[in-house]
């Protein structure tokens, strides 16, 4: 699986990265080809996906027992390595850590995503949850079924939002930063979770840029725990990257996992897959993400062959809208054209 937090691995955005060379990835699937002498409950053979503390884009990954979950019968290795980030991260957030109920509304950045899409499906498990979900315009039409309702990500969706909802919503799921701390606090109903588990405002170009760090820290809400005591909000951060690598929680994820997979297996979740890439492509995926152009998860193939470069006769529109032109004779500015869900 191919997330946004590999692209602010690869830019040095997070604390304390691996000193490279290193293996990026977070997480796969794939068939058991050895066990360590003390693993029960695994054969070689079985189909898993599986957590891994980096190093999961590659063909043959080795990661603890605890980390390792089967395939359902139904479910193919591309849902599968696209299936344990994404619909955790949700699940948790909204089940964990907000308490979601009949009846509540929930903010949801990035709705198109692969985090965005596990919460609408799991919200919609939930009788009467409204979600108000922000995306790129040019996603609307493929997700505007997946939430109840869909605002353009550079709109004032505080004032959308209000407007349908006077009195705001009860969680806002936050992996923007930056300004979109304040607007999310001020759009929590008393006894609302405002979470944030993610940063992309930071990567706007290809390479770490200290002045978007630096814009965007200085942008966030300063809290104040007497104005939240007074307000009756809740504000909550959630990495489960850390919680399964440093802090050890690996039993509550995988109690969770086996909660997801009954609601897969009884058809009420099931995992979006924007595209497949081989490993040769991983430039190209990433600027994909970088781009915000995928709706659901990239998935890294070990057994796909390189698509050939194509001619990119049209233009492409940037994150900022600005048409990008082709420059002739160019390699950078040539496509290649993955195999689309």
């Amino acid at each position: 699986g191919l997330n946004f937090i590999d692209l602010m691995v690869r830019q040095g955005n997070i604390d304390n990265p691996p000193k490279t060379p290193l293996v990026p990835g977070f997480e796969c699937s794939g068939i058991v080809e050895a066990l360590g002498d003390s693993v029960k409950g695994f054969e070689i053979g079985d189909r898993v996906m599986a957590f891994v503390n980096y190093n999961a884009w590659a063909e043959v990954v080795c990661t603890p027992v605890e980390f390792v979950y089967k395939i359902p019968d139904d479910m193919n290795f591309s849902e599968a390595a696209a299936f344990p980030m994404n619909f955790v991260t949700a699940y948790m957030m909204l089940f964990e850590v907000a308490n979601l109920r009949e009846g509540m509304s929930v903010l949801v950045h990035s709705a198109g995503g692969g985090v965005g899409q596990a919460v609408a499906q799991l919200c919609s498990t939930i009788p009467n949850v409204t979600v108000f979900g922000t995306a790129s315009s040019f996603k609307h039409e493929a997700i505007k079924n997946s939430v109840t309702h869909l605002f353009d990500r550079n709109a004032d969706y505080v004032q959308e939002v209000k407007r349908i909802s006077v009195d705001g919503v009860d969680i806002v799921l936050d992996c923007l930063c930056g300004e979109n701390t304040g607007k999310g606090l001020s759009l929590l109903k008393p006894l609302g979770t405002y979470i944030l588990y993610g940063s992309s405002n930071m990567v706007t170009g290809e390479t770490k840029s200290f002045f978007s760090f630096a814009k965007s820290w200085w942008q966030v809400e300063k809290i104040n725990p007497i104005k939240l005591y007074e307000e009756n909000k809740v504000i909550a951060g959630f990495s489960l990257l850390n919680l399964l690598f440093k802090q050890n929680r690996g039993g509550l994820v995988k109690g969770v996992m086996d909660k997801l997979l009954n609601l897969y297996n009884s058809k009420k979740i099931k995992p979006v897959v924007d595209s497949l890439w081989a490993l040769e492509e991983v430039k190209e995926a990433m600027q994909r993400i970088h781009d915000r152009g995928n709706i659901g998860k990239l998935i890294l193939d070990v057994e796909k062959a390189p698509t050939p470069l194509m001619a990119n006769d049209s233009t492409e529109t940037s994150e900022a809208g600005e048409e990008e032109e082709d420059h002739e004779g160019d390699n950078e500015n040539k496509e290649r054209m993955p195999f689309i869900q």
